[in-house]
């Protein structure tokens, strides 16, 4: 038995060392290393060379992959053009209004057309309120004055060059103030009548031919309503014009100077909410309301109101000046049973210049008011002599008395 092992291991190791001589072998062949990118290898006989990308698995069968899709350019932007900011308006010489602003206000009418007639001023009754107010055409006027007529009492006189309300009234007599402000804005004057002193002063003023009492044919009436006769007459404006018209008197008016319109608010303002005037007879209120950008106003504690709309009164500006009072001892507007002057008519010297406080966008400006010259409108300068531009729109002027004690009180 040993002898046979002895052989069978001799001849194993014969067939191996004859195998070794050949240089096969079944035992499997030790791998070359990897190739780096780009270089051949020979494997097997075979010649491969190694892939650039290296998350190829080469376990894994290699797939050829279509092309990417080929994807429209990107679209490039447009660029737009940049919005300019516009330059601030200012609006202080004629030809800064042009032929489209009304002088008045600043605004651009929506028909050029209607400022080429002349302006018109209309006497508006203040007392009693129960049968006075609300009057109609106020929110339509470009400038309101107010002020004393006789006692503590107050009236209005509003000047219509822009806008056509339906009605205006109730319409009262003169004073001697509306001497003056139809030759300020060289405008046509409507009223009821006046004192036999006043009458005369508007019969012998510089614009008696532009001067209209009541008469139907001039477009008033009488509303027939169940008050006192004196608070019944009203008007209407498109009527007054026709008027004018056939007097060969409606022109565009000749403006001598001209008050200065801003859309920006000027330096200088201290924020203030509005004013509340005590003309002891009837307390006035303004108040600046952010959301509409102007001041709306109350009298007596209640809204004051525009007949014609319902709608509260409003204005843009709201201006104080202090002009002197004076009593005209020549005129007597109201005269007792005993034939005793209760009254004299009052001179309110609407001339030369003056302190003024001019509310707008929530602030006040201490400015100075100036007429120099008999058909000069009321302007404003600030503390440097520069025109003071009020904000477009329209305008109260609120006369203030120099006899009343503290009569203003700005709220902050």
């Amino acid at each position: 038995m040993l002898f046979k092992r002895c052989i069978w291991y001799l001849l194993l190791i014969y067939l191996l060392a004859l195998t070794a001589c050949n240089g096969e072998s079944d035992l499997p062949p030790t791998l070359p290393l990897a190739p780096t990118p780009g270089e051949q290898a020979t494997v097997a006989g075979i010649t491969v060379a190694r892939p650039t990308s290296a998350a190829t698995n080469a376990d894994e069968p290699t797939a050829t992959l279509p092309p990417p899709p080929t994807l429209p350019p990107t679209p490039t932007a447009t660029e737009l053009p940049l919005t300019a900011t516009p330059e601030p308006l200012l609006l202080v010489t004629a030809e800064d209004f042009g032929t489209e602003r009304n002088p008045l206000t600043g605004e651009l009418v929506d028909d050029p057309t209607v400022l080429q007639r002349r302006p018109f001023t209309v006497k508006l009754s203040n007392s009693p309120a129960e049968f006075t107010r609300p009057q109609s055409g106020l929110n339509e006027a470009d400038i309101v004055y107010e002020h004393t007529t006789e006692g503590y009492i107050t009236r209005f006189t509003a000047i219509f060059y822009g806008h056509t309300p339906e009605k205006v009234g109730p319409i009262r007599s003169a004073r001697l103030l509306d001497v003056e402000l139809p030759a300020m804005y060289d405008a046509a004057l409507f009223y009821s009548g006046s004192s036999v002193g006043v009458g005369n002063r508007l019969r012998n003023s510089d614009f008696r031919e532009r001067v209209f009492s009541e008469r139907v044919e001039d477009g008033f009436y009488r509303t027939g309503e169940a008050k006192p006769w004196e608070h019944t007459l009203y008007g209407r404006p498109a009527e007054f014009w026709q008027a004018i018209e056939e007097r060969d008197l409606n022109r565009p008016p000749q403006f001598q100077t001209f008050m200065a319109f801003s859309d920006f608010v000027p330096e200088g303002g201290v924020p203030s909410n509005g004013v509340m005037i005590d003309h002891s007879w009837t307390d006035i209120e303004w108040q600046y309301d952010e959301s509409i950008g102007r001041y709306r106003r109350w009298s007596d504690e209640e809204i004051h109101r525009d007949g014609n709309t319902n709608e509260q009164v409003t204005a843009a500006n709201v201006i104080l000046v202090f002009p002197f009072h004076v009593l005209d001892p020549t005129i007597c507007e109201q005269i007792a049973q005993d034939g005793t002057c209760v009254h004299l008519s009052v001179q309110i010297q609407l001339w030369g210049s003056g302190d003024a406080i001019v509310l707008r966008d929530g602030q006040r400006f201490d400015v100075v008011w100036h007429r120099e010259g008999r058909n000069d409108m009321l302007t404003f300068t600030d503390q440097a002599g520069d025109p003071f531009p009020l904000k477009i729109g329209n305008s109260w002027v609120q006369v203030i008395p120099d006899w009343l004690d503290n009569p203003v009180m700005i709220l902050e």
